[in-house]
């Protein structure tokens, strides 16, 4: 797109002055006409009207859709009336923890509760309840009896089928059949939530809608002859090694347009999940993103929300990832199918962004969940439409997936010429191992669009963990470092690579992470931050975890449990031979050091 085109795009854009949040009190219903909401959303976060809180996104398009919407953020659950605030919808109400899993967001990987929220003003902690889909749910069906509740968001989309629940050491049933909610639905939501409101403002039934799970007592179920029959609840209690074989039918059944039906039995009832949700196209994608959202908190904020602070001059280009990551929740939620936006969309959202009084000329980040595979993903539409592969990346990159940069390189160009924009930087993820594909990438990356230092998740240094979490062997980091560094040495710039790490994975030693800490003191290339590994709802790596045996061959694999250890794993590759977590070993304790967030 040339300069001139890129002016008139922006000059075309509605004025934010235009735009109101959408309603959070009775007066602001009132002041738009209206005596009744036909969708109450509620979250756990505090309300941002930005693209990147899962809320806002829903809330806009519904109101798209000519729906009147309203959203009660953060509402005090011991306190049944906040729920009350806005009346009774006219459809539904809509339930989410909000962009976090509120367990995540409570506690840190070692179970200690964490200090501070990022997504509630001031950063303050305790705003959201414990597993606040449950709580938000039960609240609303004390006050408003009989309107159908829809649940949504990242915590009810892992929480789908039975799963381990890491705070209890327990698994848990569906958070369908707990919460006995009406409807769940799983994955981004955008297409089966504008459903889901046509189907129950006609008066229609709510089963059949792709990207969504329902329950139904066992003696109504009538089964498909194509239908997966996943372990049931009670079989997955007496033998922990069939979460391993329920994990990969939820991996290999991923395909929107081939998966069959998940059916799972528990107690008395059948939890019925549909298959995904076909991905946004280009197009619906440019539209969701070119809502008329404020790009602010709601005006009934006075002190910061940090989330906000942090991605208000980001950009998200890319939804999915390919990876596959047998710890990652992105594919099971998003899923692997990658959905980029137009250039023109982009260039809108700058020019939105350029018009704030904070912005300083720096796109902070041009990214999505794994930011280089902007314009990617498979090239084959006969072979990606019957694809069962859990990763398009591991073991080996598939034949099929496009590894040209060319349009990503391109869009960073475009982005950097706009008007007022003095530099773009990529702060998401980068798979390296794809862009080690394109040596014409790397060499951008390390002359222009990182501001020092570039963050890439190995997440390990040896190939027995790395093939556990599905990720590049070793010898694919060592020859992207050094890539990335010949072609920093080439243009006079500083560059460093910061590495994430991952302790106390399963089948992780202290002898592992003493190995990884003198490898990256080689690379010279020792992580600020190491994650200790989390396990969270429905991903292989839990899988692994609750049965203690590897998803390649069901063989055991020794699990670090032990909070100590798992400290001392994380210490070692921070401090290294002189870990004090090693002299918490001795003395029984845990260090609480440099505890991580991520």
């Amino acid at each position: 797109m040339s300069l001139p085109e890129v002016d008139k795009l922006f000059s075309s854009r509605h004025t934010r002055s235009m735009k109101k949040p959408l309603p959070m009190t009775r007066s602001e219903m009132q002041s738009r006409g209206w005596d009744q909401l036909d969708v109450l959303i509620v979250t756990g976060d505090a309300y941002v009207d930005h693209p990147s809180f899962g809320a806002a996104i829903i809330g806009r398009v519904l109101e798209n859709r000519g729906y009147r919407v309203g959203i009660i953020a953060q509402p005090d659950w011991r306190d049944l009336e906040s729920f009350t605030v806005m009346g009774r919808p006219r459809l539904f109400a809509g339930v989410t923890s909000g962009n976090m899993d509120s367990m995540v967001n409570h506690y840190t990987s070692t179970n200690r509760l964490r200090s501070d929220d990022a997504y509630t003003p001031g950063g303050m902690s305790g705003k959201r309840p414990d597993r606040a889909v449950l709580k938000y749910t039960n609240c609303l069906q004390r006050v408003m009896k009989g309107v159908p509740v829809v649940l949504g968001g990242i915590e009810a989309s892992l929480r789908r089928v039975t799963h381990y629940d890491f705070w209890s050491d327990r698994l848990k049933k569906s958070i369908l059949l707990d919460s006995k909610a009406s409807i769940l639905v799983y994955g981004m939501g955008e297409k089966q939530i504008a459903e889901i409101a046509r189907r129950i403002n006609d008066e229609e039934t709510l089963e059949g809608i792709p990207g969504t799970a329902t329950a139904v007592h066992t003696g109504r179920f009538v089964p498909e002859e194509a239908d997966v029959v996943l372990p049931s609840h009670e079989e997955l209690k007496s033998d922990s090694a069939l979460m391993l074989k329920l994990s990969k039918l939820l991996e290999t059944n991923q395909n929107p347009w081939s998966s069959p039906r998940l059916i799972q039995r528990a107690d008395s009832r059948v939890v019925v999940v549909e298959p995904p949700c076909e991905p946004l196209s280009t197009k619906e994608m440019d539209a969701v993103y070119n809502l008329p959202y404020t790009r602010q908190p709601h005006t009934a904020y006075t002190t910061e929300i940090p989330a906000f602070t942090m991605i208000q001059d980001s950009i998200t280009a890319v939804r999915g990832c390919s990876g596959g990551c047998s710890f990652c929740a992105i594919g099971l939620h998003q899923g692997k199918f990658i959905t980029s936006r137009s250039e023109a969309s982009v260039l809108e959202e700058i020019g939105e962004i350029s018009k704030s009084r904070s912005f300083r000329g720096t796109i902070s980040d041009l990214g999505g969940p794994t930011a280089n595979l902007y314009g990617l993903g498979c090239g084959n539409p006969e072979e990606k439409v019957k694809c069962r592969r859990v990763s398009c990346l591991y073991p080996s990159i598939c034949r099929y997936f496009k590894t040209d940069h060319s349009s990503y390189i391109r869009l960073l160009d475009t982005a950097g010429r706009a008007p007022a924009v003095k530099h773009v930087y990529i702060s998401s993820g980068i798979r390296h191992d794809v862009a080690l594909k394109d040596p014409a990438f790397i060499k951008r990356l390390s002359s222009k669009n990182i501001s020092g230092h570039l963050r890439i998740a190995p997440e390990h240094t040896h190939d027995r963990i790395l093939a556990l979490m599905r990720k590049p062997s070793r010898e694919i980091w060592e020859k992207f470092a050094a890539e990335f560094r010949k072609y920093a040495d080439r243009s006079g710039r500083k560059q460093y690579i910061v590495p994430y790490i991952i302790a106390a994975f399963p089948g992780c030693t202290i002898g592992d992470m003493q190995a990884a800490r003198s490898f990256l003191e080689t690379q010279g290339a020792i992580p600020r931050q190491v994650q200790i590994f989390l396990p969270t709802p429905m991903t292989t790596a839990t899988a692994m975890y609750f049965s203690g045996r590897s998803f390649y061959d069901g063989e055991p694999v020794r699990v670090p449990r032990n909070p100590a250890e798992k400290q001392r794993q994380k210490d070692m590759i921070l401090y290294g031979a002189n870990s004090p977590g090693s002299k918490s070993k001795m003395k029984g304790g845990i260090n609480r050091r440099n505890g991580f967030s991520r």
